[in-house]
């Protein structure tokens, strides 16, 4: 298994990717909604944000990141989905997001892939300058949590959300 940057020649790996959060996460399968509708778009819509082009208000650059099972002589796969916000400079970052957000799918959930691409991710964010990543988990997400303690997470507190008003549960992660 490996993280790569989102490209163009895992049009097929994604679609089914997405297609598992349309049938068993229907709530987190919007967020992967453009891929399906436009891949190529959707490939430059995130090589532009991780280099800071046509960002949305209030959007900081953020680099992407896929952790993709197979080899080239093998049936590849996109196990999950992981993003590295390069600073958490407005409020929203600050207090519920943080500087590292995933999501595995939703068929390869609890077999260990989240630990391994947090992992992976930490030495992307060390890279962007990130000594100590803030990640976030819903308070109630025990699964995530435990993904984050065992990347050495240090629990901060649980705080309640002000655009998504639930309690989340803050860690600190260090990225050396």
């Amino acid at each position: 298994m490996e993280l790569v940057s989102p490209c163009l020649g895992y049009e097929l790996e994604f679609a089914r990717f997405y297609d598992d959060f349309v049938q068993h996460d229907v709530d987190k399968a919007g967020y992967y909604q453009q891929g399906k509708a436009d891949f190529s778009a959707y490939i430059q819509s995130l090589a532009d944000e991780a280099a800071g082009i046509n960002l949305q208000e209030d959007h900081v650059p953020c680099s992407h990141f896929w952790l993709v099972s197979g080899s080239p002589n093998t049936d590849k796969a996109i196990l999950g989905a992981i993003r590295v916000r390069h600073h958490i400079e407005n409020a929203f970052l600050a207090w519920e997001a943080g500087h590292i957000g995933y999501d595995i799918a939703p068929s390869y959930r609890g077999l260990g892939h989240g630990t391994l691409m947090l992992s992976l991710a930490l030495p992307q964010a060390k890279a962007l300058g990130i000594e100590t990543a803030l990640v976030v988990a819903d308070e109630d997400n025990l699964a995530s949590r435990k993904v984050i303690e065992a990347n050495g997470g240090i629990f901060e507190k649980v705080v309640l959300g002000k655009v998504f008003p639930e309690p989340l549960a803050r860690y600190w992660v260090s990225c050396v």
